[in-house]
């Protein structure tokens, strides 16, 4: 390696707080060297974020950094504020979690682009667009003049997660702090925006500071690996040192913890259920299910309306003790087809059957009479949680509306039942959702929607938004809570790990259209439909040999607008009416092999696909 751009030593961050002094960061130490990726892991709250915001200059008002953060011999913790502004954006870049709280929201693509250029190279006019559109090309964003001219919330998660990188990369930095540059991406989102940086990594020996909990993530990206917990580094060595020979029991812990696409059955961890036999009458059925919206195209107040096919014709059906995954990018129907199941949205045509009883055209006192045996699990615990209610309160309340006859010592009874077999301690009974962990408030959602033992549970991305460890437990709960009580579970992820571990069956939506469902071991092992090959092999794996050595299946281009009648059949071209609005074909599902249905494709050279 080359002499270190960036060197910490002995960073502390402390934050001033009502209740007294946090040390966030205590003391650690690390280098990164040019052409070289560092991965800086560990769980939330271990102090990852704060010490590369101290690297930056940016703490929060009421934190004092105090140690060294040295970057190409400037202490950037003492250095003046035109010193830093200098340096910021142009040498050193960042790219943040969330790109929607980072960009303007009243300033089009274009202005923030150019004002980088204008501060730190003095460049303007054509000159500076340019560069941009250059830039935008570069981090492969399609028809980048004219993404120039739109604001940030036209454009999808993944694209404004790329026009990130292109203004972090605009500059040519020597650094590259990236903060969970993917988390809230799709696997093939974020599959391209690694690439990407690593191909600036390679190119033009950019220095990267990764931080990330995803060690699928690390064992595709990094050289080193700086391993955090509490504030302090508790490991730090080569990629191949970390993964194949750790020393610290939380890293052992954070590796064990991690979802294998390649592994679904891990040693020391509950084993999914038998799935149920061929004989057993299904609990839910869903047949040619429709959930359109209209949306107004035309502007105005005479605007014309087109619908927004988000569920277009799916059919299924679910048994007693069975997990159907379903799995697809942002934008696919997946959460949408969930709330159509539960008739939480209206339908516009298809049937859905609840115990051989169809509920279709079920009114809404039908309904709250069926809801204590179908519940859901939403993906953030803090916004289903009211903040005003107690987490015994908050559990309970589906007993005030569904068990009447219950007092209130009765409940409370219940409720303490509950609690432990969802892993949370009843002496938390009488605490509020702020005062709990991410892990511990998803755990009250689980107990809200179990403590009516019903018959099914959605679980809408119920766990994406928790740390590995986390997740790894909760997914645990579930697959013995329905081995206890024989639920039916829809889980809807998109990560195709966690999806393995926990599902029987797996179900792959594009557009609001299934492209692929068939068991868990057929569609992990024999992916037929391009759509399906290209998201498992866009999952990263925690594990650095296989990552280097792995032929991946790419998909060209993003993903098209769900109102243009052609988008479904970007699998199918050879059909095609070329017309945003004609009448198109829909793609015939066939059984392949018993139970593996797959949709009508193209050969997949023709069907936007790659090998790389």
């Amino acid at each position: 390696m080359t002499s270190p751009i960036l060197t910490v030593r002995d960073l502390k961050v402390d934050f001033d707080t009502p209740d007294g002094a946090v040390h966030a960061v205590k003391g650690i130490s690390f280098e990164v060297s040019a052409g070289e990726c560092l991965g800086i892991v560990g769980e939330s709250g271990s102090g990852k974020s704060q010490t590369v915001l101290a690297a930056m200059g940016l703490l929060a008002d009421n934190g004092t950094p105090t140690g060294s953060v040295m970057f190409n011999g400037t202490e950037m913790l003492t250095a003046d504020a035109k010193t830093l502004r200098d340096i910021r954006g142009d040498r050193m870049s960042m790219i943040f979690q969330n790109p929607l709280t980072s960009l303007t929201p009243h300033m089009t693509v274009g202005a923030q682009m150019r004002e980088v250029l204008k501060l730190h190279k003095g460049l303007t006019g054509e000159e500076a667009n340019k560069v941009c559109v250059d830039w935008l090309e570069h981090v492969r964003i399609p028809e980048a003049r004219r993404r120039m001219d739109q604001f940030p919330h036209e454009l999808s998660g993944g694209m404004r997660q790329r026009v990130m990188v292109a203004i972090a990369m605009l500059c040519g930095p020597q650094l590259l702090l990236a903060d969970e540059p993917t988390t809230a991406l799709d696997v093939t989102v974020q599959a391209q925006v690694l690439d990407l940086m690593d191909d600036l990594k390679r190119d033009t020996g950019t220095g990267i500071a990764l931080i990330t909990h995803d060690m699928g993530v690390v064992a595709r990206m990094c050289d080193r690996v700086v391993v955090m917990r509490r504030g302090e580094i508790v490991e730090t060595g080569s990629i191949d040192d970390i993964f194949y020979n750790p020393q610290h029991e939380y890293t052992k812990m954070l590796l064990d913890a991690v979802p294998r696409i390649d592994q679904p059955n891990r040693p020391g961890r509950p084993s999914l259920g038998a799935a149920p036999d061929a004989g057993v009458a299904p609990i839910l059925s869903a047949d040619d299910l429709k959930v359109h919206f209209p949306i107004n195209v035309g502007g105005g107040l005479f605007g014309k309306t087109k619908p927004l096919k988000a569920v277009d014709g799916v059919s299924f059906k679910l048994k007693p003790g069975e997990t159907l995954g379903v799995v697809g990018e942002s934008g696919c129907g997946k959460s949408t087809l969930a709330r159509g199941v539960l008739k939480l949205v209206p339908q516009t045509a298809g049937t859905v059957a609840w115990m051989g009883r169809d509920i279709s055209s079920a009114d809404r006192k039908t309904m709250n009479g069926l809801r204590d045996d179908l519940q859901i699990v939403f993906q953030d615990p803090m916004a289903s949680l009211d903040p005003r209610m107690t987490i015994g309160n908050s559990i309970a309340e589906p007993l005030t509306v569904h068990s009447p006859n219950l007092d209130k010592a009765a409940r409370e009874e219940k409720v303490r039942e509950i609690m432990p077999k969802v892993g949370l301690d009843p002496a938390l009974i009488n605490r509020y959702p702020h005062e709990l962990s991410g892990g511990q408030n998803q755990r009250v959602g689980i107990a809200r929607a179990m403590i009516l033992e019903p018959k099914l549970v959605v679980c809408d991305e119920a766990v994406s938004a928790l740390d590995v460890s986390v997740q790894a437990q909760v997914v645990d709960l579930l697959i013995e809570l329905q081995k206890e009580f024989g639920l039916a579970m829809i889980f809807i992820s998109h990560d195709l790990s966690v999806v393995r571990e926990i599902s029987h069956r797996v179900m792959v939506l594009y557009l609001g259209k299934v492209v692929e469902l068939a068991g868990r071991e057929e569609i992990y092992e024999d992916a037929r439909h391009p759509y399906t090959q290209a998201l498992i092999s866009a999952v990263p794996n925690p594990d650095p040999k296989m990552e280097r050595a792995r032929d991946r299946v790419k998909l060209q281009g993003d993903l098209p607008s769900p109102l243009d009648s052609r988008a479904p059949l970007r699998f199918l071209k050879s059909v095609i009416v070329d017309d945003a609005n004609a009448q198109q074909y829909a793609p015939k599902l066939i059984e392949i092999a018993p139970g593996h249905l797959v949709a009508e494709h193209d050969p997949f050279e023709d069907s936007g696909g790659l090998r790389a």
